[in-house]
């Protein structure tokens, strides 16, 4: 559920700084190691997030 839910808002979440990036990635990290999320998913998770642009 974490999984699906994290999809989602970065999906779509329009980024207007490289602080709300770093934010997105802290809370994926936490997840990642209290296992809510696997490794598999975070590396999915993080190039999606890798690659959304920041709109100014």
């Amino acid at each position: 559920m974490t999984y699906t839910y994290c999809k989602k808002v970065i999906s779509n979440t329009i980024y207007k700084s490289q602080e709300e990036k770093d934010d997105m990635q802290q809370k994926l990290d936490v997840f990642l190691l209290n296992d809510r999320i696997i490794q598999e998913q975070y590396t999915e998770l993080t190039t999606l997030l890798a690659a959304k642009e920041i709109v100014a």
